[in-house]
């Protein structure tokens, strides 16, 4: 659980990072980069919401 939080924090940062270089400075090549890192963040909060399950059951 330790370790998929921490995926996830990371993913955080790597949005934040990208969304604010295409929109404070216009840099296309980041919106992609941004958006990549939105699909990687979903697959991961899925995961978060199945281990949460598990771990509540317990």
């Amino acid at each position: 659980m330790k370790d998929l939080l921490a995926k996830i924090n990371a993913e955080i940062e790597t949005f934040k990072t990208e969304s604010e270089s295409l929109s404070e400075k216009g840099i296309k090549a980041a919106g992609a980069r941004a958006r990549k890192s939105s699909l990687e963040l979903e697959k991961l909060l899925k995961e978060f919401r199945k281990v949460s399950i598990e771990e509540s059951k317990k």
